[in-house]
């Protein structure tokens, strides 16, 4: 399945524990109900960190996937 459109890309890469949820935290605040941000990151937490960041704020996480490089690929959709 292809992947829906991404509204806005945020790069975390380097950025460790807690700055890759405080930045998505930041940059969903900012986008419209329904878009989807891109969330890059290298912290091997990020996955946990985001999978609870995404039960607590009720966004839906759409795909949490390990890539290439040791970098994490997260796909966001703003549901509030």
């Amino acid at each position: 399945m292809a992947d829906p459109r991404i509204d806005q890309k945020l790069d975390c890469t380097g950025l460790l524990c807690p700055m890759p949820v405080v930045k998505t935290r930041k940059a969903i605040k900012d986008m419209q109900v329904g878009q989807i941000l891109e969330m890059i990151a290298t912290d091997p937490g990020a996955i946990p960190d985001m999978e609870a960041w995404a039960r607590q704020t009720q966004h839906e996480l759409l795909s949490a996937q390990k890539e290439e490089g040791g970098r994490f690929r997260f796909l966001i959709k703003k549901t509030h």
